[in-house]
């Protein structure tokens, strides 16, 4: 008995046939946890992309405005729904805002408008900051900040929702500063 059983161990031992099939199933649970990973990463930032160009839009389209009213502005943040697809878009919210440097130098809100969820308009005359050199005292820019809630269809490896947000700010491009007649 003790023969036989030493006989076979060595056999075991020097049988090398499935040791390739022994390897991968040890890797292939760690590497289909990076495949998915990945791929609900690149899912995310991709989804931040299209929300930070849906901000840049909006952005563009306003600064071209001499003067707009809510119903118009209300028309130009729909494209960001538009430029979100194929992915959700019902948390996307936008708030746009035409901000002017005084003559201290403090940048204030002429009119804010928010719509979409987690979208704030400003107070008029509430001090926001702007990048430096952005403006100079007595000049104007238009800031459009988009925020989105993502959450990972997959949920694998992304279980959790995550917020985007992204703020864009162009100068008006016919004007001194884009007006809005109703805000």
């Amino acid at each position: 008995m003790m023969i036989a059983l030493a006989g076979l161990v060595k056999r075991f031992h020097g049988d090398r046939r499935g040791v390739s099939a022994v390897e991968f199933a040890l890797i292939a649970p760690v590497m289909i946890l990076f495949y998915f990973g990945l791929a609900e990463l690149c899912q995310a930032y991709m989804a931040q992309r299209r929300m930070s160009h849906a901000a840049s839009a909006v952005a563009d389209l306003v600064a071209q405005a001499d003067v707009l009213n809510k119903d118009q502005l209300a028309d130009i943040t729909a494209i960001g729904p538009w430029i979100m697809k194929p992915f959700a878009a019902d948390s996307l919210g936008t708030t746009i805002t035409s901000v002017t440097r005084n003559a201290q130098g403090v940048a204030k809100v002429d009119w804010s408008v928010a719509n979409g969820p987690g979208a704030t308009a400003w107070a008029k005359q509430a001090t926001v900051t702007v990048p430096a050199d952005s403006i100079e005292k007595g000049e104007s820019l238009v800031m459009v900040k988009t925020n989105i809630t993502y959450e990972s269809p997959v949920k694998y490896v992304v279980k959790k929702a995550t917020t985007f947000s992204s703020t864009f700010y162009l100068r008006p491009r016919r004007v001194d500063v884009v007006g809005c007649s109703d805000c």
